[in-house]
Order: structure tokens, then C-alpha cells, then sequence
């Protein structure tokens, strides 16, 4: 274990030499700052990524869509893929497995070594379907041309990682080719189909009530199918949808009571909230499918009369075993003439005795009927809706970009963050039929390269959201979690609320106005957790935000009060420069971005030093460099390098007396730069990394400078930061820094201790005595110095009761966390232990953020109760106030709710029957 201190920079005399070359201009206006950064991002988004997909679009339809006669596979031909499971596989004899085959797979370093194949994509068949059915074997057929394509666009923007096409019959074609893997449990439950891009892509945003019947009849093996098919719908919804579910037999029971007459938004946490309520239910009495339909239709329409909700699709989800006549007059007293909410009955179990009335339910209604006789039936049944509800988007030739959330994957650069997916969806020629959507992948990495870390300074973050109020970046956007050896992704990451993160914003103004694309500026004090939560820090926050054009997310940037406003810059010739930056004790923030070397393939190998120098000697012009970030560099490296001189000094003298304790010194810039100590004992390797391994875990998240860096910050100039990390590894510490070993310092610490001021050095009381205990800790409260060294990194309480914390739920959790007063040098008090009073004397270090505690030791405090006593949290108001709660969000621009050219006839096979006394025309 090691102790840290950290200093902030105050550099060491022969520096003040140089320090007339220094000026201090005022940065842009961060309104233009973030202006500026939107506008980059929009030209990374649309210029690199729209054309591309735009131009993938084009080349199919026009090309490969020309006439029907390409969609269909001639029928003497025997066609084989490469099956993504399948590839590489042998039988027993050692031979290649159907579907399979010899696939040339390599490691490329631009997919974290994953082995790939640059020249072919392969095709993924859903578990539940045959490998060989001939309407799979045909779209993969038609869309092998797709290869060519996603070549091209990778040859033509080597930054692209996955490009796919994901068909509406099930099948899933992907570039590169790779091989998938079951996972521990043996299976690959992936079905694009049920996927949110493809959702919406393939539909507009819609408000669903489903329909379940609790009747007697549904007993048994119906009403596990029936939760099976709820279950299933509900995979179908995004987040631009809304829904709720209803129960009925005799009664019409909510299944989640608190959402009585209203619609929740389709996130993960609301589904799988009523996921959880499915099990209850439990059939038994009669079914009166005519006040559900009732309730279901009133729903809708209040909903959707308030402007809550889509405002574009609705549709009525009927889950039954049948249905004893058509209420045919509900349906003209809430739905007829226009017939805006589409009715989707599906049929439980064999018997189809009243599968008349269901199919002509949906034919009147503009839906479509489904039987579902087991539960292997189930999900694609189900998906047969999302055809129909495709229908207005693909008659209108609506090729709508979306764009989706981001997401964690895990198949490259172990666990990389990806930008939602842009898509454009594919259509048959005159008929209205979905084939599919294709789409590719932005690693989140290539938008934060574009954020100029140096003009945000030191507590300085930039943010996204989506027109939905949730995070696409943010520094305390974390999706993933440790669980013993692995990594998991969070079950909720990719719909965290810009609200949960800047939780002091309590009317969630700067959220609205995010959401509504607004242009302006906002501020606030904030509380800032880091170190994973264990510290806070207090500041003042400045945020500027925008909207980024043609796309659903806005910007914001925070800046803190006090940091970023200027910066350093100095007449440094590009040669004095170069000349310090390439001393072997300088390095470079490796996450930072100085010089694109990633775009060009020639660039790649290249370090950011040497694309530096090449780039300003003007041997490669052509680089993309941030010149002004540079020169800069150059500022700090020229200014910085007495540092050589000075630390060879300190070396010498340790070398001289070993007892100094001192094992590590660096120090690090504003810009990323970095010298490591030259003479002392540990390996300079250790010192390279501007970031740490854990702050590179977050590096997506734009917390661009470590923990040492930002606590050293905030201390107050000339001061120590002492600090023992929680981590086993080697920790590197800011500004001038210093690494002690840990057992030296707790010796000089009760060395210290035992001091006194008396002529014949004897204490009277000391740390020594039995009477009293000593600490120290350190701002946060952290316990660096014990006598039981057990407590170490532990919290110190001065009433000693760490045990029976309450947590709040159900998605609250509240902890401890101390941050010291300035002003306060000294302080003492008492706790009353059942009688026995216990005193303590708090008094602060000077020129440090140490505190020594000193513990009258009289008293066993160890079994105080609570002070607070106990605490019954109101659980299901909470609960249920998170449910009805809508924040603002907007809505897509896009809705095609329905086409006057639809054929509603191909309706699930109906017949109309004759009872019926109106005469409908289909549309």
C-alpha cells in the first residue's frame, strides 16, 4: 500500500525564469465553445455517417430493388451462407457442418483484436426459426449484395465498426463477418426484430393498451401463452412508445393500480415493472370484452386529447381465447368513421370458434389477426403487427433516419460505447412491405475526440442527451458494473434522465430546455461525487447548451467557476518546443487527441508526439491537428522543463539519505503533458499514462482529468493532498507529486505524536496513553492513520455507528459523504454512550487536508443505537409517484400513422360475417 500527497502547482524557483513568456487571454465565450462543438458533432454525424447509410440506401434500392424479379431466388438453384454461428464448425468425421464452411477469420486491431473477415458478412438466423426455411434462404439471397457495400463504406471511412441489415423475416446480415457464440447458458436470444432501432425505424411512435382476458377459460396452458404474448409485445415498444395493461373478466382490473386511466412511457424499467405483475395474474369468472374495449378506447383518446403520449399511432392489443360477437356498436361509437386505433386480436389456443368474430375486429379496425396455439407460436405471431403498423412509412417512401440511444458492445474494445444507431429502411417496390432496416455504428470514442478537453478545464465536462431527456454522454453516465471477474452492463443504462445525473436541478429546468432544443445558458451549485462516490466536491456550475441540427440530441457544456476561464500561451518557437516535448521524461495524455491519426491508415502507427512534429515541421500538412492545443503543449513543455534540473537534485540528495520516504515525482499540465521523475528508484513506466486504468474506464464519459489532478485542484494553493488509494494498483498523484510508502508515514506520523514541547522532551499525555485514541484522516473523512490498521480507509464516525444504514428505494440509494470547512482550524464535542459521555478534540494539519482526531477512549460507544431511530419508508408511494411522473420530452418529427392506400384486407386471412348489419369498406 502506498501514500499519496499532491500538490498543487506551485512550481519550484528556477521556473519563475521563464515565467515572462506566460499571457493570459480570455477564452472564447463558452456559448461559442459549445456552439462551436455541436457544430463539429453535426459534421462528424451527418457528413460522415448520413452519407455513408444514404448512400448504402441508394445503391440497394436502386440497384438491387429494381424489379421484383431480383427478391426471388431462382428455384433451381441451391443456395448455401455462411451462417454466423455456424462458420469454422466440424461434425464428428472433421468435416464442415451445413451452413457452415471454411470462413477466413483474423485479428485486426481497429475490433480490439477480435477475429474478423474484411471481405464477407455473415447472416444470423433467430434460435426459434429453421436455418433453411425458404423465405430466409431467399433474403439472404437477394441481400448477399449488401457485401459489396459494406466494403466499400469501410475502405471508404476506416473508423466504421458494425454495418448490418436486419430483415423483417427474422434474418440478421453482418459486416464484418464474425462468429457468434452462445452465451453461458448456451443460447443467442437475438432477434433484430424486437431490437429498439429496428422498432423504430420500422414504425412511428405509438400508444398501445393490451387487452388480457382473466376469464375462466383462460386457465391453464392459455394464460401462460397469454403472458408470453403480453411479454412479447411489450420487447416491441421503445422509448417514443407508451402503454398500459388491462386485466378483465366480469371487472376490468389495471395490472399496475396506481396507472388507473393513464399511459406510462415504454422504458425498460416500466416494462420490466409490469413484467413483474404478469405472474399475479389469475383467471377465473366471465369475460366482458365490451367495457374493456370501452376502457381501453377512453384511454386513448383522453391521452392523446391532452397532447401526452406519441400523438401519432395507437393501437389495441387483445389477447383472448375469443370473443362472443363483434361490438361492433363500441366500435362505431369510439373508432368509426376514421378508425385511428387499430385493433391486433390475437387468438389464444387450438379451437377457433370464435375466431370469426376476432378476424373481423381487425379488418374493420385496421389491424390484423393472429392465432397462437403454443407458446413457440408467440413471437412471431406477435412481430406480424409491427408490418401492418409499417405500412403508412412504407407506402409515403419514408426512408426516416433515427437515431437510437447509446448503447454498451461488448465485442469491441471490451465493452465500447456506441452512439444510438442511424438507419434507413428498405421497402418492396408498390406493395407496402417492410423488408428490413439497415443501419451502422458510431463508437461514441469518435464524438469525444472533438471535445476540446483544454478550453473546459480542470472540472469542465460536455454532455449529450436525446429528444427523450436521456444521457448519450456525461461523466456519470457509468453503464457497467463489476461482478466478481466480469464486467455487466447496468440493467438500465441507455434510459438514465439527464435529471438523475444533475439531480440539484430540482425543477429540471435545464433538462426541459435541453429537450426542447433551446439555445441559452444556465447555472447552479452543484455537490460532485468522484472517486466512484467516496468524495465530494462543491462548486459552481455554468451550463451552456444547444441543439445539434438534423438530429434528435442536444448539447450542453458545464464549465466550474473558477477553472477554464483562461488559459496560458507564450511565444515558444516550434523547435524549442519540439526540442522538450521529446525528452524521454515527457509524455502525452494518450485519450487525448492532439492529432487525427486514426482517419488515414498510414497515420495509424503514429504516436501523438510524432504526428505533433510532423504535422508542425510541415512534412505531413495534410494531418488534422488542433494547432492552437499544440502550441500550448509547447508552452507547457518549454516553461516545465527546469523540472529535469531540479528533480536530479532531489534525486541526488535521496541518494544520499534514504530516509526520505519519497519514491515517485511528476508532474502534470492542463494540457495533457506529463514529466516523470528522472534518478528515483521505481520504473519510469509507470508514470506514462496521463489517466489511470480506472479513469480510462470512463474515458467515453469525457472525465477527462483523473481524480490526483481534480482533488489537487481544489485544494488550496501551496497546500498537500495526502491520499491512500483504494485500489491495490500503482496510483499516479497531480501537480508536483510525491509517493510515500505507506508504513513510513504512519511512522513519522506517531513519531510526531510523541513529541512534546516540555525542556526534558517527556509527555504528561500522548497518542501513547490508554486513555485516548488517535487518528488521522483526510477531508472526506477517510481514515489514513490508526492504530488498528484495520480501520484504514474505513469512515471515521465520531458516535462509531457504521451499521444498520438505511437505504432508500426503491432506486435511491443514499450514503455517507464528509467534506471538511476551510475556516474551521479546530473544534471539539461529545457523545452521549448511554450515559457515559464520550469527548473528542478535531484539529486541523496546517498546510495540508489532514485532520488529527483525538478520542476520549472511556466509553464503549460500540452499541449506541440509532439517533434517528426507525425509519419506515412509504415504498409503494415512491414507486408509484415514479410511475405517473411524465417529464417533458419531444416528440419525433416523424409520424405516419396511416396511408388512404393501405389494403386492409391482408388482415390475417378474415371473413366478414354476414350477421352484420353494416356494410365497411376497406381501405
Amino acid at each position: 500500500m502506498s501514500e499519496h500527497v499532491s500538490l498543487p502547482c506551485r512550481l519550484p524557483r528556477p521556473l519563475a525564469v521563464r515565467s515572462c513568456l506566460m499571457v493570459m487571454p480570455v477564452r472564447p465565450p463558452p456559448s461559442a465553445v459549445c456552439e462551436s462543438l455541436s457544430a463539429n458533432l453535426l459534421l462528424l454525424l451527418l457528413s460522415a455517417q448520413t452519407i455513408r447509410s444514404c448512400f448504402m440506401r441508394c445503391l440497394f434500392h436502386t440497384h438491387y430493388l429494381r424489379s421484383d424479379s431480383h427478391l426471388n431466388m431462382p428455384r433451381s438453384l441451391q443456395y448455401e451462407y455462411f451462417n454466423a454461428v455456424l462458420i469454422n464448425e466440424v461434425d464428428d468425421e472433421g468435416n464442415n457442418v451445413e451452413l457452415g464452411g471454411e470462413f477466413i477469420l483474423e485479428p485486426n486491431d481497429h475490433f480490439n483484436n477480435l477475429s474478423v473477415n474484411l471481405s464477407l458478412s455473415v447472416v444470423q438466423v433467430p434460435t426459434n426459426m429453421y436455418n433453411k426455411d425458404p423465405d430466409i434462404v431467399n433474403g439472404v439471397y437477394w441481400s448477399e449484395a449488401l457485401n459489396k457495400v459494406f466494403v466499400e463504406n469501410f475502405e471508404r471511412d476506416p473508423t466504421l465498426i458494425w454495418q448490418y441489415f436486419g430483415s423483417a423475416k427474422g434474418f440478421f446480415r453482418q459486416y464484418p463477418g464474425v462468429k457468434w457464440h452462445p452465451d453461458e447458458h448456451g443460447v443467442i436470444g437475438f432477434d433484430c426484430r424486437n431490437r429498439k432501432w429496428y422498432i423504430q425505424a420500422a414504425t412511428s411512435p405509438k400508444d398501445v393498451v393490451i387487452l388480457v382476458d382473466v376469464s375462466g377459460s383462460m386457465k391453464g396452458l392459455r394464460l401462460t401463452i397469454a403472458r408470453q404474448t403480453v411479454s412479447s409485445i411489450l420487447d416491441t415498444l421503445g422509448d417514443d412508445d407508451f402503454f398500459n395493461i388491462i386485466a378483465y373478466n366480469q371487472e376490468v382490473h389495471y395490472v399496475e393500480p396506481c396507472l388507473n386511466g393513464t399511459l406510462v412511457r415504454a422504458d425498460r424499467a416500466n416494462k420490466y415493472h409490469f413484467r413483474e405483475h404478469l405472474d399475479k395474474l389469475f383467471a377465473k369468472g366471465i369475460g366482458l370484452l365490451g367495457d374493456a374495449l370501452t376502457e381501453a378506447f377512453t384511454i386513448l383518446g383522453d391521452f392523446n386529447s391532452t397532447g401526452r403520449g406519441s400523438v401519432c399511432s395507437q393501437a389495441i392489443m387483445l389477447v383472448t381465447d375469443g370473443a362472443t360477437k363483434m361490438y361492433d356498436d363500441v366500435f362505431e361509437k369510439y373508432n368509426w368513421p376514421e378508425r385511428r386505433v387499430r385493433i391486433f386480436p390475437y387468438l389464444i389456443g387450438r379451437e377457433s370458434a370464435f375466431a370469426d368474430n376476432l378476424k373481423w375486429m381487425a379488418c374493420a379496425n385496421k389491424g390484423y389477426f393472429s392465432q397462437i396455439s403454443t407458446l413457440a407460436d408467440v413471437q412471431e405471431n406477435v412481430m406480424r403487427y409491427l408490418h401492418v403498423m409499417s405500412r403508412p412509412k412504407v407506402i409515403d417512401h419514408e426512408h426516416d433516419t433515427v437515431w437510437t440511444e447509446a448503447y454498451v458492445d461488448s465485442a469491441v474494445s471490451a465493452f465500447l460505447l456506441i452512439l444510438g444507431l442511424f438507419f434507413c429502411v428498405l421497402m418492396q417496390k408498390n406493395q407496402g412491405i417492410l423488408l428490413g432496416v439497415a443501419g451502422t455504428d458510431i463508437p461514441l470514442q469518435e464524438l469525444m475526440k472533438l471535445i476540446p478537453k483544454h478550453m473546459l478545464g480542470i472540472h469542465g465536462y460536455a454532455f449529450a442527451i436525446t429528444n427523450n431527456g436521456y444521457i448519450l454522454i456525461h461523466p456519470d453516465l457509468r453503464p457497467l458494473y463489476q461482478e466478481g471477474q466480469k464486467k455487466r452492463r447496468k440493467p438500465n443504462y441507455s434510459s438514465v434522465d439527464l435529471s438523475e445525473v444533475e439531480w440539484e436541478d430540482k425543477d429540471d429546468i435545464l433538462r426541459n430546455a435541453m429537450v426542447n432544443r433551446r439555445t441559452g445558458s444556465f447555472s447552479m451549485d452543484v455537490m460532485k461525487t468522484v472517486d466512484k462516490g467516496r468524495r465530494l466536491l462543491r462548486m459552481h456550475n455554468d451550463y451552456f447548451y444547444t441543439d445539434i441540427k438534423g438530429t434528435p440530441f442536444s448539447l450542453g457544456v458545464a464549465l466550474s467557476r473558477g477553472h477554464g476561464k483562461y488559459f496560458f500561451r507564450g511565444n515558444v518557437s516550434v523547435d524549442a518546443g519540439l526540442r522538450d516535448l521529446e525528452q524521454p521524461d515527457v509524455a502525452l495524455a494518450d485519450e487525448w487527441t492532439y492529432c487525427n491519426t486514426e482517419e488515414v491508415h498510414e497515420h495509424r502507427h503514429l504516436t501523438q508526439i510524432q504526428a505533433i512534429k510532423l504535422f508542425m515541421t510541415g512534412k505531413r500538412p495534410h494531418l488534422k491537428c488542433d494547432r492552437e492545443l499544440i502550441q500550448e503543449v509547447f508552452f507547457d513543455a518549454v516553461v516545465t522543463a527546469p523540472l529535469r534540473t531540479y528533480w536530479t537534485g532531489l534525486a541526488l540528495n535521496k541518494s544520499e539519505n534514504s530516509d526520505k520516504g519519497v519514491e515517485i515525482a511528476f508532474l502534470g499540465t492542463r494540457t495533457g503533458l506529463s514529466h516523470s521523475v528522472l534518478g528515483l528508484s521505481l520504473p519510469c513506466v509507470l508514470l506514462r499514462d496521463f489517466l489511470t486504468a480506472e479513469d480510462k474506464e470512463g474515458v467515453f464519459n469525457a472525465d477527462h482529468f483523473p481524480l490526483w489532478y481534480k482533488r489537487a485542484a481544489e485544494q488550496v494553493p501551496g497546500t498537500f493532498v495526502y491520499s491512500i488509494p483504494f485500489s491495490t494498483g500503482t496510483h499516479t498523484l497531480h501537480c508536483t507529486t510525491f509517493q510515500d510508502e505507506a508504513d513510513f508515514f504512519q511512522r513519522k506520523f506517531w513519531t510526531a505524536c510523541r513529541q512534546c514541547s516540555a525542556l526534558d522532551g517527556k509527555c504528561s499525555f500522548s497518542c501513547d496513553n490508554d486513555d485516548i485514541n488517535c487518528y488521522l484522516i483526510d477531508n472526506n473523512g477517510f481514515i489514513l492513520v490508526a492504530e488498528d490498521t484495520t480501520q484504514v480507509l474505513s469512515v471515521y464516525y465520531c458516535s462509531q455507528r457504521t451499521r444498520g444504514k438505511t437505504i432508500m428505494v426503491p432506486c435511491d440509494t443514499e450514503y455517507p459523504a464528509f467534506v471538511s470547512e476551510r475556516t474551521i482550524r479546530e473544534t471539539s464535542g461529545s457523545v452521549d454512550c448511554e450515559g457515559c459521555i464520550r469527548s473528542f478534540v478535531i484539529q486541523q494539519i496546517p498546510s495540508s487536508n489532514l485532520f488529527m482526531i483525538v478520542v476520549d477512549n472511556k466509553c464503549d460507544c460500540s452499541m449506541v443505537p440509532d439517533l434517528g431511530g426507525t425509519k419506515e419508508w412509504a415504498c409503494f408511494s415512491l414507486k408509484c409517484d415514479r410511475l405517473k411522473s411524465q417529464k417533458d420530452r419531444r416528440k419525433p418529427e416523424s409520424c405516419h400513422p396511416f396511408h388512404p392506400e393501405e389494403n386492409s384486407i391482408e388482415c390475417g386471412s378474415a371473413t366478414r360475417p354476414h350477421s352484420s348489419s353494416h356494410q365497411l369498406c376497406f381501405l
